[in-house]
């Protein structure tokens, strides 16, 4: 009997179980958090790093969708630009939230101590 035959969870060498192998869940180790738990998570932590995946993936799309009405741009141009302007997404997120988290740091918290005194 193979163990994907089997009914009963399996506990693997990482501590993860696999339910039935007709379900074919996976069920995180006891403590840890399900994927969509920890992208929450990393989401309110940084709040920017899906709105710099979302811009990357809508340049991306947007790129893609334009690939016919490229003209006689050659393909590799056409490539070089939209990595270009997807990676210019990524790090307008990044800069934004060095930023935000600048003014959060330093602004924000000397203006109440500045009232204070």
């Amino acid at each position: 009997m193979d163990w994907a035959e089997t009914s009963e969870p399996q506990l693997l060498t990482s501590g993860a179980r696999i339910m039935s192998a007709n379900k074919g869940w996976w069920v995180p180790p006891e403590g840890e958090d399900s994927v969509s738990e920890k992208f929450l998570r990393k989401t309110r932590e940084s709040p920017l790093v899906p709105v710099g995946l979302g811009g990357c993936l809508a340049v991306a799309a947007y790129r893609i969708y334009r690939l016919k009405a490229r003209g006689s741009t050659k393909m590799s141009i056409h490539l070089i630009h939209t990595r270009v302007a997807a990676q210019a997404c990524a790090v307008g997120a990044v800069m934004l939230g060095a930023v935000y988290t600048m003014y959060r740091d330093y602004i924000k918290r000397t203006a109440p101590d500045a009232g204070e005194k």
